[in-house]
């Protein structure tokens, strides 16, 4: 079996175990779940030392994390999230909690800060201290799997080629109890692991969590590339470094 078929027969596995619970909405096949006790685990995660020390947090857009971004807003903190597919040539919606004109749980959806935050490069962008992944399953050691765009693995890639984080910061996943499986989960090497598991009602800290290395553009297709204008101007500036002949064609 593929590393593909073995992550896609995890999926199937954890949707399959979420409806059959009841714990996440009918539909769950194809998404990150939205939860039962997400708001429990957002809570739970907030009573921890690294979300009390953290003061820039970068959180996925998607409704199972949305409480983790209002709590994040509502402590004052300074909240990422990227913008859909990474498709936009300022790839990242920055929001302030000093100038939100709306509640923090209004300014924390998607559809929200879309309204209200400001897009930027990452260029632009301040370190981060504590990144809040979505999964649909996740492992002890940390390994897990997404809805299978990869888009976690590229938005963490380029937080790390730009210096925005590095090997100590702590990248944390909130997930149904139902969703933490006792197997081991399959990865290759961009794929990117958790330190921490917090479900509604246990903290899992994971030793030795992977952390790929940066961009492996031999892992991305011409299409990828192109659908997001951050890795097509980084691809072409680190062809340019390499022959300059490049810059001037």
């Amino acid at each position: 079996m593929t590393v593909e078929n073995a992550k896609q027969a995890a999926r199937i596995k954890v949707w399959d175990l979420l409806e059959r619970a009841r714990a996440a909405p009918p539909g769950v096949h194809g998404h990150i779940p939205d939860f039962t006790g997400s708001d429990q685990a957002a809570d739970r995660l907030a009573g921890l030392p690294v979300w009390r020390d953290a003061a820039v947090v970068k959180a996925v857009p998607d409704r199972a994390q949305l409480p983790v971004r209002a709590r994040a807003l509502a402590d004052g903190k300074l909240l990422y999230m990227a913008v859909p597919r990474l498709a936009a040539p300022l790839p990242f919606c920055e929001l302030d909690p000093a100038t939100l004109t709306v509640p923090p749980d209004e300014a924390a959806s998607h559809q929200a800060a879309a309204r209200l935050g400001r897009l930027v490069d990452v260029s632009a962008m301040r370190p981060v201290d504590l990144i809040v992944c979505g999964s649909v399953a996740v492992d002890l050691r940390g390994v897990r799997v997404g809805k299978g765009a990869g888009f976690t693995d590229l938005e963490f890639a380029l937080l790390q080629e730009a210096g925005l984080i590095t090997p100590t910061t702590t990248i944390a996943t909130t997930v149904h109890d139902l969703q933490v499986l006792d197997e081991e989960l399959p990865a290759s090497r961009h794929d990117v692991s958790v330190d921490l598991i917090v479900t509604p009602t246990q903290v899992i800290a994971c030793r030795d969590a992977h952390r790929p290395t940066g961009l492996h553009w031999d892992d991305l297709t011409d299409d990828t590339i192109a659908e997001i204008p951050a890795l097509a101007t980084r691809r072409a500036a680190t062809r340019a470094a390499a022959d300059p002949r490049e810059a001037r064609s």
